[in-house]
């Protein structure tokens, strides 16, 4: 997904979105922000069940690199 895309999400949850901010950090700041683990991008992929996950791509992509 793109950082057009995450930061619109983002404001969207009501969060505000430095121009410094990573993609990473971003998401684990929604996943926070909506009650959920700041796995983003973590090992937990690995045993994830989450396949309904909207960052789930992106994740799975980044332990792949």
């Amino acid at each position: 997904m793109k950082m057009q895309e995450i930061r619109s999400i983002a404001k969207e949850r009501g969060l505000k979105v430095s121009s410094r901010i990573n993609k990473t950090e971003l998401i684990r700041s929604i996943q926070r922000a909506e009650g959920n683990t700041d796995c983003f991008g973590t090992e937990h992929v690995n045993i994830c069940g989450q396949t309904n996950c909207l960052w789930r791509e992106d994740c799975m992509a980044m332990q792949k690199a």
